[in-house]
């Protein structure tokens, strides 16, 4: 939990407690005027950057209640500052909170107006705090702040009015249904030196209720007086009850304990600022320009939060794959210690056999060569493919010879001659199995075309349309080596072209040659 400030301001004099989980450190108090703001100023040096509650308990503070027309959304809003700016426009440390509607009528909204309307008993503390950018978080009202009191000590009376000493005096706060509706404060202490009078204090305050029909005549006031033990017995002397009041008093050890308070203050001061430090509310009064310190400080925060959530991330990524590593590594060494043992078994299987004619190494060569002959070695299936589908669009050609061969570089041709008797085998090329790219082919084609009454013309037309329909196939190479008429200049044309004859099958020749 951060250190926190905490603020307690009078008319008189503004106290600084530390708060640390819930617990004050005991307050320093510096008079309102100059001096006091610079000694003030000097004791936020080293803890200007904690953030700050400014709790205010002063009699300039004004409460109205007023009847608004239901209106919700932004209108409802502009309505409510505006019944504010013409009720406070003086000072800007002003508030306006829905407290339900009526149940007959319009059902118009019930609304509290409240407002200090002297802040010049605030602005030389606030302008000293911003001077120092201390982090305000909020501005608060101990009259609106009593309500937690009203709801921690159980006082469920319909009409409650909750009379506390604090350090400003002795404050008078109405509560109707548990709701605020009137505050005032007076000093404890006359000008003789004299204790005031509670009982005439609360009569006054009655007189006022009643006169302003907050209190309906004939209707009963609970005065609940907040005090420590030895102080009770002197107020119940004081304090009769009568038709219209009834006096109630409530130690102040029992508000103590209910507030985890191990000591009991003999003022209220102590109890609504560990309420203040242990529930934080939104502010009560706006604080303008000066929040922005406390919006910064919520960033940084914010920023400092994400950091560590991306370093925790990281740590428990790191974590991780470490774990995994020694996972791994683990598992690295089983497999390990298993090869091992295989290796060891195997061997010893190996010992105990009787000598083999080849050794098992080179059997799994052949086998490997194998199956890569299998896979990869060349073979005519492709260019017989492409053939057959070229004569399957002309039946006038009918195949008499194939010879299909690899085509090897020259020196791995040069390398496949005949040897001399018991000279060494030269190595065969890994081109024949198709490593590392396919050989070329070749395919040496005899075949014959069909003759009609020696139409050459025809003839030479099929063998055109065979060869074209080859050369489409990509990567292959046709040359036609031989035709059934050679038309070559150098050769002496002969026969007879009126003589009718028979048919009969003219031979030609085709050279492929495909690269896979």
């Amino acid at each position: 939990m951060f250190r926190t400030q905490l603020f307690y301001l009078s008319s008189e004099q503004l106290c600084a407690y530390d708060c640390q989980r819930g617990v004050l450190s005991e307050g320093v108090c510096f008079p309102a005027d100059a001096a006091g703001v610079a000694a003030f100023e000097a004791h936020l040096e080293g803890r200007a950057a904690r953030p700050a509650y400014l709790l205010t308990d002063l009699i300039e503070e004004d409460f109205q209640r007023q009847s608004l027309p239901h209106v919700g959304g932004r209108a409802g809003r502009g309505l409510l500052q505006r019944r504010l700016g013409q009720l406070y426009r003086d000072t800007p440390y002003r508030k306006a909170t829905i407290q339900g509607r009526d149940e007959e009528g319009r059902r118009d909204d019930q609304v509290l107006f409240c407002a200090l309307t002297n802040p010049s008993l605030l602005q030389p503390w606030v302008e000293a705090l911003a001077r120092l950018k201390t982090p305000l978080a909020g501005i608060y009202s101990s009259s609106l702040l009593s309500a937690g009191l009203v709801s921690a000590l159980a006082l469920d009376h319909p009409h409650t009015l909750l009379v506390t000493y604090q350090s400003g005096g002795l404050r008078q706060s109405y509560f109707q249904d548990g709701r605020l509706r009137f505050s005032r404060l007076t000093a404890a202490i006359d000008r003789d030196g004299v204790a005031v009078d509670v009982a005439g204090e609360t009569d006054k305050t009655r007189q006022f209720l009643t006169s302003t029909r907050m209190l309906e005549r004939g209707e009963v006031l609970h005065a609940v007086i907040l005090a420590p033990a030895a102080q009770v017995a002197g107020l119940q002397a004081q304090c009769q009850n009568n038709l219209e009041t009834a006096f109630h008093f409530v130690h102040a050890e029992r508000a103590a304990v209910k507030l985890g308070l191990e000591e009991t203050p003999a003022l209220a001061d102590r109890l609504l600022l560990t309420l203040l430090a242990r529930r934080r509310p939104p502010g009560h009064y706006g604080m303008g320009a000066q929040a922005c310190y406390y919006q910064l400080w919520r960033a940084r925060l914010g920023l400092y939060a994400g950091s560590a959530l991306v370093l925790a991330y990281c740590l428990l990524w790191l974590i991780i794959n470490l774990w995994g590593i020694g996972e791994a590594s683990r598992a690295a060494a089983t497999l390990r210690a298993e090869a091992q043992s295989y290796q060891g078994r195997y061997k010893a299987i190996m010992d105990s056999l009787p000598p083999q004619v080849e050794k098992t190494q080179n059997m799994k060569a052949a086998v490997l060569i194998e199956e890569l002959l299998a896979q990869h070695a060349p073979g005519p299936q492709a260019m017989l493919g492409m053939l057959s589908a070229a004569l399957e669009r002309t039946p006038q050609i009918n195949l008499l010879q194939l010879d299909w061969k690899v085509r090897l570089p020259e020196r791995q041709e040069a390398s496949a001659q005949p040897r001399a008797e018991h000279a060494p085998a030269p190595p065969i090329s890994s081109l024949l199995i198709g490593l590392p790219k396919g050989a070329p082919q070749t395919l040496h084609v005899e075949a014959e075309v069909l003759l009609t009454q020696n139409d050459y013309r025809a003839a030479l037309n099929s063998i055109h349309q065979l060869t074209q329909d080859l050369a489409r196939q990509p990567r292959l190479t046709v040359e036609l080596e031989q035709t059934p008429l050679d038309v070559r200049p150098t050769v002496k044309l002969s026969g007879k072209a009126a003589t009718a004859a028979a048919d009969s099958k003219a031979k030609f020749t085709l050279n492929l040659v495909w690269t896979p």
